[in-house]
């Protein structure tokens, strides 16, 4: 499923992360599998061997499914011998020749989603810098997911528009240009530059299929932090509120609003609104 491959190169990405702030030789980590008692361990960086691939951890079983089932960082300084963790992955972690192991659980809206493990072919202690950074790439691919579900569930709720939809319908697309807006103020925070580009794009998406069926939504030449204040402003926000969302200056909002206005020929905030949707900008 498209979905489950691009949430894979996420934890990919974030193990290449987690190697690289940590230091550690070894980063593995998977997806939990429809269920949620599994996970499947599918991505593998500084490995030697294929014991771990496609390795299937119960929750509360061995290190990851510890993790799993606290829903917290584990981690032991010496597999083999530790008495905190069951042991039915001993053959796969010795075949790799794994000593001290870190599991961090990826948890999204309180379910855990996945889990990233670190390891070094030593047995000693991992210190709270290296658990740290492990968490820290862990919340990367948290964030990532937030904005998949996001984008998803907006898709999901997108319906033709059109006179008859009645009061039900204007309440949905209420809360999809809503989430729309939402979606807008989180895009520039996301530092890869591939799921930013994504994100937009499905709020390109939203936008057009609000637009009447008989235009096509049209460049304006409005630069993305103008559609993002527009996107607040339609959401009913101050241009104060609208600063703190988009972490900006207010001074700075009142200047891309300015600039919007003057571009869509409006001369409210109002009329900006209006003709950003009916330009397809704005869902």
């Amino acid at each position: 499923m498209a979905a489950d491959t691009a949430e894979s190169v996420e934890v990919r990405a974030a193990l290449v992360r987690l190697r690289r702030a940590t230091g550690l030789p070894v980063a593995f980590g998977g997806l939990v599998e429809p269920g949620g008692r599994l996970v499947r361990i599918s991505e593998l960086s500084g490995t030697a061997t294929p014991a771990l691939s496609a390795l299937a951890v119960s929750s509360g079983s061995g290190l990851g499914g510890k993790a799993v089932a606290l829903a917290r960082p584990c981690a032991v300084s010496d597999y083999e011998a530790s008495r905190q963790i069951s042991h039915e992955y001993d053959t796969a972690v010795a075949a790799e020749g794994l000593c001290s192991v870190l599991a961090v659980p990826v948890v999204v809206r309180r379910r855990v989603r996945g889990v990233l493990y670190g390891a070094l072919r030593t047995a000693r202690p991992l210190g709270d810098r290296t658990l740290g950074a492990a968490v820290e790439a862990a919340r990367d691919v948290e964030q990532a997911l937030v904005v998949r579900d996001a984008a998803r569930e907006l898709l999901g709720t997108v319906r033709e528009p059109g006179p008859a939809r009645g009061a039900a319908g204007e309440a949905a697309w209420e809360e999809v240009r809503e989430a729309h807006g939402t979606l807008r103020a989180l895009a520039p925070r996301i530092a890869d530059p591939g799921l930013r580009a994504e994100l937009l794009s499905v709020c390109g998406r939203l936008a057009g299929a609000a637009a009447p069926p008989q235009r096509v939504p049209r460049d304006l030449g409005l630069a993305p932090r103008e559609v993002d204040v527009l996107a607040c402003v339609a959401a009913g926000a101050t241009n104060a509120a609208a600063a703190e969302r988009l972490g900006l200056r207010p001074e700075t909002v009142k200047g891309y609003l300015r600039s919007a206005m003057r571009r869509l020929g409006a001369h409210t905030r109002l009329e900006a609104v209006v003709a950003a949707r009916r330009a397809g900008v704005l869902p």
